[in-house]
């Protein structure tokens, strides 16, 4: 389980076939997940900004940690580190009985510690249902405008092409060129 976790801002190991998920929603999109500690949070908090949100199992942590990487490496040399909200939510609704939980919960908690970032957790399978309906057993990428209605979703591991299309559409909602010649891996 703790490799599940460790791999979220790893290099990518996995491969599967990729999803392209529903058109995008006219109306704001909103769910409630849980943090690491198991109290409600909703995700419309993170309004007012663009959210690129990342939603992974177990065994997908590593699948898109190049788009990871990149977009570390493209948002700290173009100033853009605080320009959106960066998500990530882990699909824990396997792990979703006594005694389980709380082992899962405790390693996203040490997660967190590690890479000094929040991890939401979704215990009942939220997202995989309506009207979100991202597949539950791979790395899923989303992007929403500062409304919280959804500009870009992608399930799958993404090649070169498909990250340069997310970065275009991250780059129109900032107002910048995000596009263009891939970064080096951050250290």
């Amino acid at each position: 389980m703790k490799t599940w976790f460790a791999g979220v801002l790893t290099a990518a190991v996995l491969a599967t076939r990729p999803v392209l998920a529903a058109p995008p929603e006219a109306v704001p999109m909103n769910a409630t997940l849980w943090d690491s500690h198991g109290k409600e949070v909703a995700l419309s908090q993170w309004r007012g900004k663009p959210v690129i949100l990342f939603y992974e199992d177990r065994h997908s942590t590593t699948l898109n940690a190049s788009l990871k990487d990149a977009l570390f490496n493209r948002g700290r040399e173009m100033g853009l580190l605080q320009a959106a909200w960066v998500v990530a939510v882990a699909n824990l609704e396997s792990f979703n009985f006594f005694p389980a939980r709380g082992i899962a919960l405790s390693y996203v908690r040490d997660e967190e510690k590690k890479w000094g970032v929040p991890i939401l957790v979704d215990l009942k399978g939220v997202l995989g249902a309506e009207p979100w309906k991202l597949p539950k057993k791979t790395s899923s990428v989303m992007l929403l405008n500062d409304e919280g209605r959804v500009v870009y979703s992608y399930s799958g591991r993404m090649d070169q092409e498909d990250m340069e299309v997310f970065f275009g559409h991250l780059g129109t909602l900032l107002g910048v060129n995000m596009t263009g010649v891939p970064r080096d891996a951050h250290p």
